[in-house]
């Protein structure tokens, strides 16, 4: 029996999804600096700064803790089906069953970053205001 597990656990997966949020700040003022105006860039408050790399450690602890979860429930799942080995209806249950918990951790952990990405306090990015015109004095 050969134990595996889901891609979105693996340690590269991990480090892209903490180098997009690491990145993503500085993505979206490129992005908007293309767009055609010279933005005022203001830099951000280490109060500010350092909030925001609290919360990405958050989020990076609670996928890590998720991710052994998954492994120790895995560990207890292939232990559970060692009796039923023989019985394929009793192991395709299991087998659905650890699935179905796949899925919701999957979509647990889906949520975190899509509320961490959502709830970011990116530094913004301000458009210089324009001078006033000149009015002629004739």
């Amino acid at each position: 029996m050969t134990i595996t597990r889901p891609a979105w656990h693996s340690p590269l997966l991990r480090a892209l999804l903490t180098g997009a949020l690491a990145l993503a700040p500085l993505g979206a003022a490129c992005a908007w600096q293309q767009s055609g105006t010279q933005p005022v860039i203001r830099p951000v408050p280490p109060s500010v700064r350092f909030q925001q790399d609290a919360q990405q450690q958050q989020v990076r602890d609670e996928l890590q803790k998720s991710q052994l979860q998954q492994q120790l429930r895995q560990r207890v799942s292939d232990n559970a089906k060692l009796p039923t080995a023989k019985d394929a209806r009793a192991r395709r249950q299991l087998d659905q069953a650890d699935q179905a918990q796949r899925d919701r951790e999957r979509a647990r952990q889906q949520d975190l970053l899509d509320r961490e990405r959502d709830a970011a306090d990116l530094p913004r990015v301000v458009p210089q205001a324009l001078p006033a015109p000149k009015q002629s004095g004739g």
